[in-house]
């Protein structure tokens, strides 16, 4: 661990969550001294789910960062590998959709015990964690947080100067919250029409699971859809992504009657293995979903990083990963300049932006296609061919999912622009006359040809 030689000493980090326990191990692997500041209290002694966000779908960013800091490892009896999606129709047939080429997979982990593993490595080396602090002030210019203890709203605030903040602290930032009364911030936030309930499949007999184990489930119903994503204690972690209002809405289901009725008529199959559907849907929290985007990331010495930065919908399973790319990035930004925070602080949000931006757009298009065409017979059909140009020019023809899961060397911003021409290419070939049989005879090599003429 060596000793940073620039003014940059001790660090604080508001957020204690994933993005910001990563962060911390790179930067004191860096050398620097690291504060933790978290408003919620130490999850590793106090675990409540109050029916939000347990499950996460970790991919190759997310695992390049956390090899680069040692805990991947530690981590691999956690995770259950997804291969693909499997369809759920009315009728409770099943087809399965693979993720990408054999071998490569996608990975069911418990947000909790991540965190958690992330938590004990960081504190391993050093980093020092304050829990129940909640940021009531930061002073952009000062270089200052003033914190309050969260579990005692009669403390007294105190304030505390550092060389340099790091807002990691969510959707909803403290530290962006002060940057946004600055001059010539610019902030959005987009909520959807749906909104987000999550729901249990317990464990069969003798602790079995229940459905396929490696595999994301899909329940597409075009206007709304569910999910299911595996645990190591063979339950599945439901979630109901469904409109806020309207006759067919969260809005509608208010007795347990409705409730059963709408499951019986919709998700019947998936019925049979919730007996608790009921209790947990009275019980758990309506959760909205919504799209921030904030620019500058950076104001004096204090910057924004993950989903204080750029919060997105969670429909192509990068919003964690997007954020554990971003420490990657950082970290490679102060490697490449020797740990010149002047230099490193806008280099880091002029070049991530554009990517940030281009997964916030993949994620809400990510929606539509899971919801709707997952279970068309032409959007099954032009995977198929997808799958086979990759198959045959493996180089040259990468599928958009590929580029943005299993291929971390690609920007985020080059694999949206490059997945716009595939679609418009595709979008040609499948108006060939006949390609439900024909397929198989279409000139690929022609096909490929038009994306690197």
């Amino acid at each position: 661990m060596s000793t940073p030689s620039n003014t940059v000493k001790h660090i604080a980090i508001a957020g204690g969550g994933l993005v910001g326990s990563l962060l911390a191990i790179y930067l004191r692997k860096r050398g620097y001294t690291v504060s933790v500041f978290e408003r919620r209290a130490d999850l590793r002694q106090s675990i409540r789910h109050e029916g939000r966000s347990i499950n996460l779908a970790l991919s190759n960013r997310g695992i390049r960062a956390l090899e680069e800091t040692g805990v991947g490892k530690s981590l691999s009896h956690a995770a259950i590998p997804m291969h693909g999606r499997m369809m759920h129709d009315l009728q409770g047939k099943l087809s399965f959709l693979p993720y990408g080429r054999e071998g490569e997979y996608i990975n069911s982990i418990s947000r909790t015990g991540l965190n958690q593993e992330l938590v004990n490595a960081a504190e391993a080396i050093g980093v020092n964690f304050y829990f129940n602090q909640r940021c009531i002030h930061a002073d952009l210019e000062n270089t200052t947080l003033t914190l309050q203890a969260a579990d005692q709203p009669n403390a007294q605030p105190e304030r505390h100067t550092f060389h340099l903040i790091l807002g990691a602290d969510g959707a909803f930032s403290a530290i962006r919250a002060a940057m946004q009364v600055t001059d010539r911030f610019s902030f959005s936030q987009d909520y959807i029409d749906h909104a987000y309930k999550e729901l249990t499949i317990p464990a069969g007999p003798n602790q079995s699971f229940q459905l396929e184990k490696n595999a994301l489930h899909i329940w597409p119903r075009e206007s709304f859809m569910m999910i299911a994503l595996p645990n190591p204690d063979a339950t599945f972690t439901v979630t109901l992504f469904f409109p806020v209002e309207g006759p067919i809405s969260f809005q509608s289901l208010q007795t347990p009657e409705q409730i059963k009725a709408f499951f019986l008529q919709t998700f019947p199959d998936a019925l049979d293995l919730m007996p608790n559907l009921v209790n947990e849907f009275m019980e758990h929290p309506v959760s909205s979903l919504v799209t921030m985007k904030a620019y500058p990331w950076v104001r004096n010495r204090t910057v924004l990083i993950g989903d204080a930065a750029h919060a997105i919908v969670p429909f192509y399973g990068q919003g964690m990963n997007a954020g554990f790319e971003d420490c990657r990035i950082l970290n490679q930004l102060l490697d490449k300049h020797n740990d010149d925070w002047d230099v490193v602080l806008p280099a880091f949000q002029q070049l991530r932006k554009p990517d940030t931006d281009a997964i916030a757009r993949l994620a809400l298009d990510n929606f539509i296609e899971m919801r709707d065409h997952v279970a068309d017979e032409n959007f099954l059909l032009r995977k198929k061919i997808e799958a086979k140009l990759q198959q045959l020019y493996p180089d040259k023809w990468i599928p958009l999912y590929s580029m943005v899961t299993f291929n971390e060397n690609i920007r985020y911003s080059d694999a949206y622009a490059i997945g716009m021409r595939q679609r418009a290419i595709m979008d040609d070939v499948m108006k060939t006359p006949g390609i439900e049989t024909t397929w198989s005879d279409l000139n690929f090599e022609q096909i490929v040809q038009r994306l690197h003429p």
